[in-house]
């Protein structure tokens, strides 16, 4: 182990944050003017810096064979220093390409997918509250401006999701993956349309079912802790949107999930689909270790694809694409403000984790925090370098129908501008 500190010395001395060391037998190796402290307890741990093997180092973090010192925007920068180049990992041998097919089509059964959407969304109301905004809003602000706060970004994206949809009053909408219902609500409240929800997740279910209540809107609003492959395509939809919820879905599972969408929604029907994809072409995972450190402690099942395979699966399932959006820097500032938040009040986090929700998070009460204080900010880390992607992609259900008006439009009611979204 003694002839990998010469090479991790070259290391340090090349990022672009100075970075020190704590060794095992408590030496120090450091750079001029550190702000950040890694302390190893481990040999084991300090050869995966060594290797560059930033998801490992992640792992030993959780699990307490490092500590951190210093600010996680410091780290993150050093971060990026130390890492050989982009890690978004690709698959261009079509043997790879079928053994990770394969595992997809074994990770996402309905049984499956119910686990994992728990193990990451019913960790703790609480804990989540801490730094999401008031309506809880689990996924990419929108910075119409840039001096918005993270709520006002929050309700800025929301009502963006309902204009490119179009909503009016009376309309029947859905939402596939409702999360905490801030858009379920915000689409009844100020669109007034007859709004459905669906969730996995027991916790989200639970509270969206007291703020319908509490709202007065029992009968035009309603959650239901159901998957999406169980909807009855008996009533169609006249508007649907997915917002965080085909990362979970699984490419294996995509024909099923765009070809259901379809059933769902209404000839003449919009679809608003918003989610992460990868920023390379034949992606699997990030690499050095990343991708792993995601699946084992925050997304479980968690598969994300190009922006260019989910517009064919689109596609393919017969509904045509009229708009694509991408709001990939929303994404990193919006990861930033809620990684700010929970750096901000770590130990309330602590005391909430350990006090309250599930056997699983009060006896993981520490391995959880970190393991999100990671994600949080790895994840803006990796919007801000491109590695990962957000868009919005809407699209249309064709209803066979020619406007024969002055200005003809083929099988769309979707408009000829997009000044519907910005006046």
């Amino acid at each position: 182990m003694q002839s990998l500190i010469p090479k991790i010395e070259s290391q340090l001395a090349s990022l672009p944050v100075p970075v020190a060391l704590q060794l095992p037998d408590g030496r120090r190796v450091a750079a001029a003017g550190s702000r950040v402290t890694l302390a190893f307890s481990e040999w084991s741990a300090l050869a995966k810096l060594a290797g560059r093997q930033v998801g490992a180092i992640g792992e030993a973090y959780v699990e307490g064979k490092v500590q951190i010192e210093g600010a996680m925007r410091d780290l993150i920068d050093a971060t990026v220093g130390l890492l050989p180049g982009n890690p978004a990992e690709t698959d261009t041998g079509w043997w790879s390409r079928l053994q990770h097919l394969a595992k997809s089509r074994g990770s996402h059964s309905l049984r499956k997918d119910a686990a994992q959407i728990e193990f990451h969304y019913d960790v703790s109301d609480d804990f989540y509250a801490l730094w999401l905004d008031p309506r809880r809003v689990y996924s990419c602000a929108y910075y119409a401006t840039p001096d918005l706060t993270l709520a006002q970004a929050q309700e800025a994206k929301l009502d963006h999701i309902c204009r490119k949809l179009m909503l009016k009053p009376g309309e029947r909408y859905l939402d596939v993956g409702s999360g905490w219902g801030g858009l379920l609500l915000w689409a009844a409240e100020h669109y007034g349309v007859d709004a459905t929800g669906i969730t996995l997740s027991r916790n989200q279910h639970a509270h969206v079912q007291r703020l319908i209540e509490e709202k007065g809107l029992t009968g035009r609003v309603r959650v239901e802790l159901r998957d999406y492959r169980e909807l009855s395509a008996e009533r169609p939809f006249d508007k649907i949107s997915s917002v965080g919820m085909f990362e979970h879905v699984g490419a294996a599972n995509m024909p099923t999930y765009f070809s259901k969408i379809h059933s769902l929604l209404a000839p003449g029907g919009l679809l608003m689909n918003h989610g992460i994809t990868s920023g390379q072409l034949n992606y699997r995972q990030l690499g050095n270790g990343m991708g792993d450190f995601i699946e084992k402690y925050i997304f479980p099942g968690g598969e994300l694809l190009h922006v260019t395979h989910v517009l064919r699966e689109t596609a393919a399932a017969g509904l045509e694409i009229v708009d694509v959006e991408s709001l990939r820097p929303h994404y990193a500032r919006t990861l930033w403000a809620w990684s700010d938040a929970l750096e901000a009040q770590l130990d309330t986090a602590r005391a909430v984790l350990r006090n309250g929700g599930s056997e699983r998070q009060h006896a993981n009460a520490e391995r959880i925090l970190r393991a999100y204080r990671l994600y949080l900010a790895g994840s803006a880390m990796s919007f801000e370098q491109g590695w990962i992607g957000l868009y919005q992609m809407v699209s249309t259900k064709p209803d066979g129908k020619v406007d024969h008006c002055t200005l003809r439009g083929a099988q769309s009611v979707y408009p000829f501008t997009r000044d519907h979204l910005y006046k």
